[in-house]
């Protein structure tokens, strides 16, 4: 069901926990439900319980809302519902089981190893709630200080989260605190895939750590390779950018146990190939990336200005705008015909199952999460598992052939054809009149946009078809024509 909608419409609602709008609908729906699904883009899901019920009813769901009357309840679903009773879908659903080498899991999606696998309780509340497995917060034998505060964040200007900067380091529970947690959920979530994180400081911890791990119950051992907020030289991010130790501690760790083991690379490198097949020459059987980038925000910046006993620190950044850079590497790993046979679990700024189907179409087989969890709970593993199941229904394949779909049609810049032009089109009934693609192309494209009354107006002779204009447009007037024009 093809439903197109302006994410600014559902903007202003703040997603709440245990929402007053359900408690307050009198007509038997979940409204709360409802827009936190086509929220997260489950637009099928989220629309798969939507009645007529909305059309002639006064909406006290509205009235009942933290912030009355800011979000129309009433219009969005009662538009919506007219969206689906003039489709034809048929609500069919596949399975989501696949693997991590070998081992059958429920779903792909997992915990990252990050604050949202701290312990026990977290762990299990989202077990519960529909996540296939988690990467437990990484296990050390380090001391841990942790900062305060250790989170900053870049916002656009609807409020949500655009980048994520944190200082946090490894778990604070003791060696045996975690292994005691390890051999809890083992017992209590048997078919559960723990991934656990570890960092040793030479060899012997490495090896240490893994066996200990192994004997808790682990499914497979994740080697933290990659974070970049030690403060202890030689760990970390400092590990994967030096493929002769991610080979080493490796060996150490394969060498001792018998379950898989993943290696988690760092994304501060300008290429992840050659830790990736150093790993695999130490026996790894996976490959996970990525971690968190290196970075400072604005704010962290600004700040400063105005507290001079503040200083600032380079953290790791994640969420949505890292997934570009994650895709990449993801690219990378799943082209590189020496690391067929590997295991890859991807992550960083996975929000929606459009975003999963972004992955595992470019070659990841399991995904891990973090940053859309903090902002908005387990619950996303819902519209997750909902979204894409129907996705794979609606397209009639299995997960198992999306896996990689997309893969080979990732080509590097010089291969791109530049033999023929598409040209955009503009809606004139939806068009505004605004003006801002008139501007953009002016002073940042060819000059191939002219006005008149207003109106927009192509230039053939000038236009590129750069679709400069298609990105900037605020009301999805203009698109592309998908026709493609010879030069």
């Amino acid at each position: 069901m093809n439903i197109p909608i302006l994410q600014k419409d559902l903007i202003s609602c703040l997603l709440c926990n245990d929402p007053l709008c359900t408690k307050g609908c009198n007509k038997g729906l979940d409204p709360g439900k409802i827009l936190r699904s086509l929220r997260f883009k489950n637009y099928v899901g989220g629309t798969q319980s939507l009645t007529n019920a909305c059309i002639d009813c006064d909406a006290k769901c509205e009235e009942c809302c933290v912030i009355p009357h800011e979000v129309k309840i009433k219009s969005i679903l009662s538009n919506f519902y007219n969206k689906k009773i003039n489709s034809n879908y048929k609500y069919k659903r596949m399975s989501l089981k696949t693997d991590i080498c070998g081992i059958p899991i429920e779903n792909p999606f997992l915990l990252s190893s990050s604050v949202v696998s701290s312990n026990y309780e977290m762990i299990k509340r989202a077990f519960i709630a529909g996540f296939a497995g988690a990467s437990i917060k990484t296990i050390s034998m380090i001391d841990m200080k942790e900062a305060s505060p250790r989170y900053s964040a870049i916002k656009g200007v609807d409020g949500t989260i655009e980048s994520f900067k944190n200082i946090e380091q490894l778990s604070d529970q003791s060696v045996e605190e975690n292994l005691e947690m390890i051999r809890k959920l083992k017992k209590e979530f048997p078919t559960k895939f723990l991934l656990i994180s570890i960092m040793g400081n030479d060899e012997k911890e490495w090896a240490f750590l893994a066996k200990s791990v192994e004997e808790a119950g682990a499914s497979a051992i994740e080697l933290n390779f990659s974070c970049p907020n030690m403060t202890k030289e030689h760990t970390g991010s400092d590990v994967g950018q030096v493929p002769e130790l991610v080979e080493k501690y490796t060996r150490a760790v394969t060498s001792v146990v018998n379950i898989p083991v993943i290696a988690k690379l760092t994304p501060n490198v300008g290429s992840m190939s050659s830790a990736a097949l150093a790993a695999k020459r130490g026996g790894a059987r996976g490959i996970a990336a990525i971690n968190t980038i290196k970075s400072l925000t604005e704010l962290d910046v600004i700040k400063n200005v105005n507290d001079n006993n503040r200083n600032i620190a380079v953290g790791g950044l994640s969420g949505k705008s890292v997934m570009p850079i994650a895709l990449r590497f993801i690219s990378e790993l799943s082209h590189n015909k020496e690391l067929t046979d590997m295991h890859i679990s991807g992550m960083g700024g996975i929000y929606t199952f459009e975003d999963a189907i972004t992955y595992l179409s470019l070659g990841a087989k399991s995904l891990q999460i973090t940053t859309a969890i903090m902002e908005y709970g387990y619950r996303i593993i819902e519209d997750l598992i909902d979204g894409l199941e129907l996705f794979l229904g609606e397209n009639n394949i299995s997960i198992d052939q999306l896996n990689g779909f997309n893969k080979n049609k990732v080509v590097d810049v010089k291969d791109i054809n530049r033999d023929y032009i598409i040209y955009p089109k503009i809606n004139r009934t939806t068009c505004v009149q605004c003006g801002r693609c008139y501007i953009s192309c002016r002073d940042g494209g060819h000059q191939a946009i002219e006005l008149k009354d207003r109106m927009p107006n192509f230039n053939p002779n000038k236009c590129v078809g750069c679709h400069l204009c298609v990105i900037v447009c605020p009301t999805g007037s203009i698109t592309s024509s998908e026709v493609e024009v010879k030069k």
